[in-house]
């Protein structure tokens, strides 16, 4: 391609754009096939984020995301690169978490010829993604570039993949491609609008349900402005903890299959259900009943009920604060008749220590930090113990649920919210999917407090074997010393069999403002308590 002083490389036009839009980190690997793309990054002020595995790179763009409520970046190569973000990229796409994930590919003049590391990856993406462009040209490359940044700003949330051959990353563009705009517009339906409205301001017991797209679409402050005025209980969905604080009087936690006894009730009890920025899953559904449904969303695919409105939260609610509601003021004092917090046994002071006790003693240490969660017995007790009052401060992947997302996660939010505490409670089992992000906490010296509840054993699945399968087989783990571990990556380390040390020791290492992770020994034995729905 002929070249002139008004052209650019194309792999340094989309960093240039990236610059543009604000962005500051992107978490990768570097390979063969994506390298045009890491020669322009060299030259930026990006900060490339080095990780030991490109799952861990989905995973760290996916904590960056769900704690700073931007888009996360996350790169790889062709083939076993690309393939290796799969898990992460998934992950994001079942939570609706919007990455820009970018791949390397084959060049162009070689696709199709079944050569080195080349796989079909637009297949491959495309059920996990809400759109992947399968790049054939460099200003094609520009232009997809800037309408996912657009799409991830302004529409629905999730994944969007680029698959960008070698030879394009090296072609020119015009330098004016950069500043060219690119024409996108939002899909909306407002026709069951109206229908909506009559039916909310006839309503006597209304429930508004949650969701993270309260979060994406900026809508926190209309949704409490809302809420207040006309003294509508909220219960939110697994991925919306925080978006009104738990503390509010008016918030009843969540609903669902491990929800609070207040929501649950209010679910079945309600004649009306406000979806607003959720996805009712199978595990919402628990706690609801057969309530005539608002629903709210940007996607038009996941809508259902009654009253289909597609269109942002944020739109939503403001067109909604100006109606007149009149609540009936006894629905508020049924709801307030059921506990809106968890209760279970923490107090044990025997060993070995109790899981619940351990997760119980990190939260208390830990106070207001940022709490990264993985896949795992230590995952129900959090969620039940946890009270969340600020959106983004407990992360955790909820829709797929991959053990090992929690340490490279951790990445991503400690370096999307400098200066605030991040402590990540994992198992043996998930740590061990992913342990080697060790070495990129220990590279940026991230200050992450790493708990391990250790029972040497993959625990839940050997609870359900016990239950349901008449015995045990390969759950029992026969595990590294995470201690020496830790410090074979240059990160301090401790271990912990006793009730009462733990928070000992969370408050005295989450003062020294540096890597550490803390082995917690606890009964093998214990499992998760087997949810109770309120009928």
């Amino acid at each position: 391609m002929k070249s002139s002083s008004e052209d650019i490389r194309c792999a340094d036009a989309l960093v240039k754009i990236l610059e543009e839009n604000g962005i500051k980190f992107i978490f990768g690997h570097p390979g063969e096939q994506i390298l045009p793309f890491y020669d322009a990054l060299r030259k930026s002020k990006i900060k490339h984020v080095l990780m030991r595995h490109e799952q861990g790179a989905a995973h760290a763009a996916d904590g960056y995301a769900r704690s700073s409520g931007k888009f996360g970046v996350c790169i790889a190569t062709a083939g076993p690169g690309a393939l290796n973000l799969v898990m992460g990229v998934a992950t994001a796409y079942k939570d609706s978490v919007p990455l820009l994930v970018i791949t390397g590919d084959v060049p162009t003049d070689l696709a199709g010829g079944n050569v080195f590391q080349e796989i079909d990856l637009e297949s491959i993406f495309r059920p996990i993604t809400i759109e992947t462009f399968q790049i054939k040209e460099s200003e094609e490359a520009i232009n997809s570039l800037k309408k996912a940044i657009k799409m991830l700003k302004n529409d629905k949330t999730g994944p969007i993949h680029l698959n960008i051959p070698k030879n394009i990353f090296n072609y020119n563009v015009n330098h004016s491609s950069i500043q060219k705009e690119v024409e996108y517009h939002t899909e909306k339906d407002l026709s069951q609008l109206n229908s909506a409205l009559k039916t909310l301001e006839t309503s006597k017991k209304p429930l508004i349900v949650a969701g993270s797209g309260v979060m994406w679409g900026n809508a926190r402050n209309e949704l409490e402005k809302f809420v207040n005025k006309y003294s509508i209980p909220v219960a939110t969905t697994y991925h919306a903890r925080g978006v009104i604080s738990e503390e509010h009087p008016l918030c009843l936690g969540m609903v669902g299959l491990r929800g609070t006894d207040a929501a649950n009730f209010a679910g079945k009890n309600c004649d009306l259900v406000i979806g607003l920025g959720c996805r009712f899953s199978e595990r919402t559904w628990v706690g609801i009943n057969q309530a005539k449904i608002i629903h709210v969303n940007l996607d038009p695919d996941v809508l259902i009920g009654d009253y289909k409105v597609c269109t942002s939260v944020k739109e939503f609610l403001t067109k909604i604060i100006e109606l007149n509601l009149k609540i009936d003021p006894k629905w508020l004092q049924e709801i307030n008749q059921y506990e809106k917090y968890h209760h279970i046994k923490t107090d044990y002071k025997e060993k070995p220590l109790k899981p619940q006790k351990a997760v119980k003693e990190i939260l208390d240490g830990a106070a207001d930090a940022l709490i990264v969660n993985d896949a795992g017995v230590h995952t129900t007790f959090v969620t039940l113990l946890r009270r969340v009052k600020k959106p983004g401060s407990l992360i955790f992947s909820g829709g797929f649920g991959p053990m090992g997302y929690a340490l490279p996660a951790s990445v991503g939010v400690a370096l999307a919210r400098r200066g605030e505490t991040v402590v990540v409670i994992t198992g043996d089992g998930g740590f061990q999917m992913t342990l080697q992000e060790l070495a990129t906490i220990a590279q940026e010296k991230l200050p992450i407090l790493i708990c391990i509840i250790n029972n040497s054993s993959l625990g839940i699945i050997k609870q359900w074997q016990d239950l349901y399968y008449n015995g045990r087989y390969e759950v029992e783990m026969e595990n590294p010393d995470f201690v020496e571990l830790a410090k074979s990556y240059g990160i301090d380390s401790s271990r912990i069999d006793s009730p009462g040390a733990v928070i000992e020791a969370v408050k005295k290492v989450i003062n020294l403002k540096k890597p550490y992770l803390i082995d917690i020994i606890v009964d093998s034995e214990e499992g998760i308590p087997l949810p109770q729905v309120l009928e």
